[in-house]
Protein backbone atom coordinates (compact mmCIF):
# COMPACT_ATOMS: atom_id res chain seq x y z
CA UNK A 1 0.00 0.00 0.00
CA UNK A 2 1.16 3.42 -0.91
CA UNK A 3 2.19 5.87 2.48
CA UNK A 4 -0.78 6.89 3.87
CA UNK A 5 -0.10 10.93 3.45
CA UNK A 6 -3.68 12.23 4.12
CA UNK A 7 -6.52 10.97 6.17
CA UNK A 8 -9.58 12.20 4.12
CA UNK A 9 -9.03 13.39 0.25
CA UNK A 10 -12.89 15.33 -0.23
CA UNK A 11 -13.93 15.95 -3.84
CA UNK A 12 -16.81 17.95 -4.67
CA UNK A 13 -18.18 21.51 -5.69
CA UNK A 14 -15.20 24.07 -5.33
CA UNK A 15 -17.36 27.38 -4.32
CA UNK A 16 -16.01 31.00 -3.23
CA UNK A 17 -19.00 32.15 -0.46
CA UNK A 18 -19.26 35.79 -0.54
CA UNK A 19 -21.20 36.54 2.79
CA UNK A 20 -22.51 40.21 3.01
CA UNK A 21 -24.84 41.48 5.38
CA UNK A 22 -28.42 43.71 3.75
CA UNK A 23 -31.22 44.68 5.20
CA UNK A 24 -34.98 43.60 4.17
CA UNK A 25 -35.25 46.43 1.80
CA UNK A 26 -32.52 45.64 -0.35
CA UNK A 27 -33.95 41.91 -0.93
CA UNK A 28 -37.23 43.37 -1.76
CA UNK A 29 -36.03 46.24 -3.87
CA UNK A 30 -33.90 43.23 -6.03
CA UNK A 31 -36.76 40.24 -5.79
CA UNK A 32 -34.86 38.22 -3.06
CA UNK A 33 -37.02 35.32 -1.46
CA UNK A 34 -35.71 35.59 1.73
CA UNK A 35 -34.29 32.44 3.34
CA UNK A 36 -34.16 30.66 -0.22
CA UNK A 37 -31.47 29.61 -2.22
CA UNK A 38 -31.67 30.13 -6.25
CA UNK A 39 -29.45 28.98 -8.88
CA UNK A 40 -28.13 32.08 -11.03
CA UNK A 41 -26.05 32.52 -14.06
CA UNK A 42 -22.57 34.25 -14.97
CA UNK A 43 -24.34 37.67 -15.49
CA UNK A 44 -26.74 37.16 -12.42
CA UNK A 45 -23.72 36.81 -10.06
CA UNK A 46 -21.74 39.71 -11.87
CA UNK A 47 -24.72 42.19 -11.28
CA UNK A 48 -25.67 41.19 -8.05
CA UNK A 49 -21.94 40.96 -6.20
CA UNK A 50 -21.85 44.16 -7.91
CA UNK A 51 -24.42 45.76 -5.58
CA UNK A 52 -23.45 43.96 -2.58
CA UNK A 53 -21.92 45.97 0.28
CA UNK A 54 -18.77 45.11 2.22
CA UNK A 55 -17.98 41.35 1.88
CA UNK A 56 -15.84 38.11 3.59
CA UNK A 57 -15.35 36.09 0.81
CA UNK A 58 -14.10 32.00 1.37
CA UNK A 59 -13.83 28.76 -0.23
CA UNK A 60 -16.93 26.86 0.47
CA UNK A 61 -18.70 24.13 -0.88
CA UNK A 62 -20.05 20.85 0.72
CA UNK A 63 -17.27 18.41 1.16
CA UNK A 64 -14.74 21.44 0.92
CA UNK A 65 -16.15 22.93 4.31
CA UNK A 66 -16.30 18.97 5.70
CA UNK A 67 -12.22 19.01 4.46
CA UNK A 68 -11.65 22.31 6.32
CA UNK A 69 -13.53 20.93 9.79
CA UNK A 70 -11.41 18.00 9.80
CA UNK A 71 -7.83 20.11 9.48
CA UNK A 72 -9.27 22.33 12.20
CA UNK A 73 -9.58 19.17 14.34
CA UNK A 74 -5.86 19.06 13.46
CA UNK A 75 -6.67 16.16 10.91
CA UNK A 76 -4.49 15.65 7.16
CA UNK A 77 -7.08 17.13 4.46
CA UNK A 78 -6.95 17.01 0.92
CA UNK A 79 -9.76 18.35 -1.49
CA UNK A 80 -10.12 17.83 -5.48
CA UNK A 81 -12.28 20.38 -7.45
CA UNK A 82 -12.66 22.43 -10.70
CA UNK A 83 -11.88 26.38 -10.20
CA UNK A 84 -11.32 28.34 -13.57
CA UNK A 85 -7.99 30.76 -13.87
CA UNK A 86 -9.84 34.05 -12.49
CA UNK A 87 -10.24 36.34 -9.52
CA UNK A 88 -12.46 33.69 -7.86
CA UNK A 89 -10.32 31.08 -8.55
CA UNK A 90 -7.38 32.18 -6.80
CA UNK A 91 -9.70 33.32 -3.79
CA UNK A 92 -10.64 29.62 -3.30
CA UNK A 93 -6.96 28.19 -3.97
CA UNK A 94 -5.73 30.68 -1.28
CA UNK A 95 -8.40 30.14 1.33
CA UNK A 96 -8.37 26.66 1.31
CA UNK A 97 -4.59 26.50 1.76
CA UNK A 98 -4.97 28.81 4.39
CA UNK A 99 -7.05 26.68 6.42
CA UNK A 100 -4.81 24.00 6.33
CA UNK A 101 -5.92 21.69 3.53
CA UNK A 102 -4.05 20.61 0.30
CA UNK A 103 -5.70 21.71 -3.14
CA UNK A 104 -3.38 21.51 -6.08
CA UNK A 105 -6.10 20.93 -9.26
CA UNK A 106 -4.89 22.91 -11.69
CA UNK A 107 -7.35 25.90 -12.65
CA UNK A 108 -9.01 25.13 -15.77
CA UNK A 109 -8.18 27.84 -18.81
CA UNK A 110 -11.33 27.22 -20.61
CA UNK A 111 -15.10 26.74 -19.55
CA UNK A 112 -17.37 28.67 -16.91
CA UNK A 113 -16.00 30.89 -14.30
CA UNK A 114 -15.25 29.89 -10.81
CA UNK A 115 -18.45 29.28 -9.00
CA UNK A 116 -20.27 31.78 -6.45
CA UNK A 117 -22.33 31.59 -3.67
CA UNK A 118 -23.83 35.21 -2.99
CA UNK A 119 -25.61 34.85 0.60
CA UNK A 120 -26.86 38.20 1.99
CA UNK A 121 -27.65 37.95 5.67
CA UNK A 122 -30.17 40.03 7.48
CA UNK A 123 -30.13 41.71 10.85
CA UNK A 124 -32.80 38.49 11.89
CA UNK A 125 -29.60 35.82 11.12
CA UNK A 126 -31.73 34.77 7.77
CA UNK A 127 -29.49 33.65 4.77
CA UNK A 128 -30.72 34.22 1.46
CA UNK A 129 -28.35 32.36 -0.94
CA UNK A 130 -27.59 32.77 -5.11
CA UNK A 131 -25.91 30.51 -6.10
CA UNK A 132 -23.77 30.24 -9.72
CA UNK A 133 -22.22 26.73 -9.96
CA UNK A 134 -20.36 27.33 -12.93
CA UNK A 135 -16.83 25.60 -13.38
CA UNK A 136 -17.48 23.42 -10.33
CA UNK A 137 -19.90 21.15 -12.42
CA UNK A 138 -17.15 20.25 -15.30
CA UNK A 139 -15.24 18.25 -12.68
CA UNK A 140 -14.15 14.98 -15.06
CA UNK A 141 -12.37 12.01 -14.39
CA UNK A 142 -9.02 13.43 -16.01
CA UNK A 143 -9.10 15.93 -13.00
CA UNK A 144 -8.83 13.35 -10.50
CA UNK A 145 -5.36 12.99 -8.34
CA UNK A 146 -4.60 9.59 -8.65
CA UNK A 147 -1.29 9.51 -5.82
CA UNK A 148 -3.31 11.91 -3.65
CA UNK A 149 -6.20 9.59 -3.73
CA UNK A 150 -4.27 6.53 -3.51
CA UNK A 151 -2.37 8.37 -0.58
CA UNK A 152 -5.57 9.31 1.26
CA UNK A 153 -7.30 6.62 4.37
CA UNK A 154 -10.55 7.77 2.96
CA UNK A 155 -11.81 9.28 -0.07
CA UNK A 156 -15.25 11.45 0.51
CA UNK A 157 -17.54 12.02 -2.59
CA UNK A 158 -20.14 15.00 -2.21
CA UNK A 159 -23.34 13.49 -3.93
CA UNK A 160 -24.22 17.43 -4.98
CA UNK A 161 -21.31 16.82 -7.68
CA UNK A 162 -23.91 14.12 -9.10
CA UNK A 163 -25.63 15.49 -11.89
CA UNK A 164 -23.40 15.82 -14.55
CA UNK A 165 -22.09 12.48 -16.31
CA UNK A 166 -18.40 14.03 -16.09
CA UNK A 167 -18.83 14.49 -12.76
CA UNK A 168 -20.61 10.33 -12.43
CA UNK A 169 -17.84 9.50 -14.29
CA UNK A 170 -15.22 11.18 -11.96
CA UNK A 171 -16.90 9.66 -9.00
CA UNK A 172 -16.97 5.94 -10.24
CA UNK A 173 -13.45 6.31 -10.67
CA UNK A 174 -12.26 7.80 -8.01
CA UNK A 175 -13.95 5.24 -5.69
CA UNK A 176 -12.14 2.88 -7.90
CA UNK A 177 -9.03 4.37 -7.23
CA UNK A 178 -9.77 4.05 -3.42
CA UNK A 179 -10.69 0.62 -3.55
CA UNK A 180 -7.40 -0.18 -5.66
CA UNK A 181 -5.35 1.42 -3.10
CA UNK A 182 -6.64 -0.47 -0.66
CA UNK A 183 -8.33 2.53 0.85
CA UNK A 184 -11.86 2.94 2.26
CA UNK A 185 -14.49 5.49 0.49
CA UNK A 186 -17.10 7.09 1.92
CA UNK A 187 -20.26 9.27 0.55
CA UNK A 188 -22.57 11.83 1.33
CA UNK A 189 -26.16 12.13 -0.21
CA UNK A 190 -25.91 15.64 0.55
CA UNK A 191 -29.76 16.91 -0.29
CA UNK A 192 -33.07 14.70 -0.88
CA UNK A 193 -33.95 16.81 -4.09
CA UNK A 194 -30.77 15.12 -4.98
CA UNK A 195 -31.51 11.69 -3.82
CA UNK A 196 -34.52 11.68 -6.11
CA UNK A 197 -32.90 12.93 -9.57
CA UNK A 198 -29.94 9.86 -8.73
CA UNK A 199 -31.84 7.66 -6.79
CA UNK A 200 -30.32 4.50 -8.67
CA UNK A 201 -26.93 5.52 -9.10
CA UNK A 202 -26.59 6.10 -5.23
CA UNK A 203 -27.78 2.73 -4.55
CA UNK A 204 -25.38 1.24 -7.15
CA UNK A 205 -22.93 3.22 -6.09
CA UNK A 206 -23.42 2.72 -2.24
CA UNK A 207 -23.65 -0.99 -2.36
CA UNK A 208 -20.58 -1.68 -5.17
CA UNK A 209 -18.40 1.26 -3.80
CA UNK A 210 -18.93 2.84 -0.48
CA UNK A 211 -17.99 2.11 3.11
CA UNK A 212 -18.90 4.35 5.08
CA UNK A 213 -22.32 7.14 4.18
CA UNK A 214 -23.28 10.05 5.51
CA UNK A 215 -27.38 11.20 5.03
CA UNK A 216 -29.59 12.90 7.51
CA UNK A 217 -33.70 11.87 8.05
CA UNK A 218 -34.72 13.10 4.86
CA UNK A 219 -32.37 11.83 2.69
CA UNK A 220 -32.38 8.07 3.55
CA UNK A 221 -35.90 8.08 3.67
CA UNK A 222 -35.83 9.27 -0.01
CA UNK A 223 -33.08 7.07 -1.04
CA UNK A 224 -35.29 3.93 0.24
CA UNK A 225 -38.44 5.54 -0.87
CA UNK A 226 -40.13 4.42 2.59
CA UNK A 227 -42.42 6.35 4.52
CA UNK A 228 -40.20 5.75 8.45
CA UNK A 229 -36.48 6.70 9.43
CA UNK A 230 -36.80 2.86 11.29
CA UNK A 231 -37.56 1.48 7.84
CA UNK A 232 -34.85 3.70 6.15
CA UNK A 233 -32.68 2.13 8.94
CA UNK A 234 -33.76 -1.36 7.91
CA UNK A 235 -33.34 -1.28 4.53
CA UNK A 236 -29.67 0.58 4.83
CA UNK A 237 -28.12 -2.20 7.66
CA UNK A 238 -25.42 -4.18 5.48
CA UNK A 239 -25.75 -1.94 2.25
CA UNK A 240 -22.13 -0.55 3.30
CA UNK A 241 -19.86 -0.99 6.36
CA UNK A 242 -21.25 1.81 8.26
CA UNK A 243 -24.07 4.14 7.72
CA UNK A 244 -23.96 7.67 9.75
CA UNK A 245 -27.80 9.28 9.95
CA UNK A 246 -28.03 12.50 11.14
CA UNK A 247 -31.53 13.77 12.58
CA UNK A 248 -30.86 17.41 14.09
CA UNK A 249 -31.99 18.11 17.53
CA UNK A 250 -32.90 14.18 17.95
CA UNK A 251 -28.95 13.31 17.43
CA UNK A 252 -27.32 10.75 14.95
CA UNK A 253 -27.88 7.18 14.60
CA UNK A 254 -24.27 4.61 13.44
CA UNK A 255 -25.62 1.77 11.85
CA UNK A 256 -23.56 -1.33 10.91
CA UNK A 257 -24.64 -4.74 10.12
CA UNK A 258 -24.65 -6.03 13.75
CA UNK A 259 -23.88 -2.90 15.23
CA UNK A 260 -26.48 0.41 16.35
CA UNK A 261 -24.91 3.71 17.68
CA UNK A 262 -27.45 6.44 19.35
CA UNK A 263 -24.91 9.66 19.71
CA UNK A 264 -26.96 12.37 21.50
CA UNK A 265 -27.01 15.92 20.36
CA UNK A 266 -24.55 18.37 21.77
CA UNK A 267 -26.64 21.27 22.82
CA UNK A 268 -26.55 25.06 21.66
CA UNK A 269 -27.73 28.32 23.09
CA UNK A 270 -29.21 28.85 20.39
CA UNK A 271 -29.32 28.03 16.67
CA UNK A 272 -27.93 30.59 14.35
CA UNK A 273 -27.47 29.20 11.20
CA UNK A 274 -27.54 25.59 10.19
CA UNK A 275 -25.51 26.02 7.47
CA UNK A 276 -22.66 23.32 7.14
CA UNK A 277 -24.12 21.16 10.42
CA UNK A 278 -24.11 17.93 8.35
CA UNK A 279 -20.44 19.10 6.44
CA UNK A 280 -18.88 19.61 9.95
CA UNK A 281 -20.80 16.36 11.92
CA UNK A 282 -19.14 14.21 8.44
CA UNK A 283 -15.68 16.12 9.15
CA UNK A 284 -15.83 14.70 13.17
CA UNK A 285 -17.04 11.36 12.18
CA UNK A 286 -13.82 11.02 9.98
CA UNK A 287 -11.20 12.31 11.77
CA UNK A 288 -12.60 10.01 15.24
CA UNK A 289 -12.76 7.40 12.27
CA UNK A 290 -9.33 7.85 10.75
CA UNK A 291 -8.04 8.00 14.68
CA UNK A 292 -9.38 4.70 15.19
CA UNK A 293 -11.93 5.80 17.83
CA UNK A 294 -14.88 3.50 18.34
CA UNK A 295 -18.05 4.78 16.70
CA UNK A 296 -19.65 6.25 19.86
CA UNK A 297 -16.42 8.71 20.03
CA UNK A 298 -16.43 9.40 16.19
CA UNK A 299 -20.28 10.33 16.39
CA UNK A 300 -19.57 12.76 19.46
CA UNK A 301 -16.40 14.47 17.72
CA UNK A 302 -19.10 14.95 14.55
CA UNK A 303 -22.18 16.70 16.75
CA UNK A 304 -19.28 18.73 18.75
CA UNK A 305 -18.53 20.24 15.27
CA UNK A 306 -22.19 20.42 14.20
CA UNK A 307 -22.60 22.12 17.10
CA UNK A 308 -19.63 24.76 17.14
CA UNK A 309 -21.13 25.89 13.80
CA UNK A 310 -24.55 26.25 13.88
CA UNK A 311 -23.72 28.28 16.82
CA UNK A 312 -22.44 31.04 14.41
CA UNK A 313 -22.94 32.77 10.95
CA UNK A 314 -21.26 30.22 8.21
CA UNK A 315 -20.49 27.38 7.71
CA UNK A 316 -16.67 26.68 8.52
CA UNK A 317 -15.76 26.36 12.53
CA UNK A 318 -15.00 30.06 14.27
CA UNK A 319 -12.68 28.32 16.61
CA UNK A 320 -10.22 25.28 16.38
CA UNK A 321 -12.64 22.44 16.95
CA UNK A 322 -9.45 20.62 18.11
CA UNK A 323 -9.35 22.69 20.95
CA UNK A 324 -13.20 22.38 21.96
CA UNK A 325 -12.97 18.36 21.82
CA UNK A 326 -9.74 18.51 24.19
CA UNK A 327 -11.71 21.01 26.38
CA UNK A 328 -14.60 18.56 26.11
CA UNK A 329 -12.64 15.50 26.86
CA UNK A 330 -13.41 13.79 23.71
CA UNK A 331 -9.44 14.15 22.35
CA UNK A 332 -6.21 14.21 24.80
CA UNK A 333 -4.89 17.73 25.50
Amino acid sequence: MQETRYDVVGIGNAIVDIIGRCDDGFLSKHDLAKGFMRLIDASEADRLYGLMGPSIERSGGSAANTIAGLASFGGRGAFIGRVADDQFGKVFWHDIHSAGVAFDTSPAANGLPTAVCLILVTPDGERTMNTFLGASTELGVDELNTEMISAAKITYLEGYLFDKPEAKAAYYAAAEIATKAGRKTALSLSDAFCVDRHRADFRKLIKDGTDILFANEKEITALYEVNSFDEAVAKVRGECQIAVLTRSEAGSLIVTANETVDVRPVRVAKVVDATGAGDLYAAGFLYGYTRNLNLADCGRLGSLAAAEVISHIGARPERPLSAIAQQEGLLPG
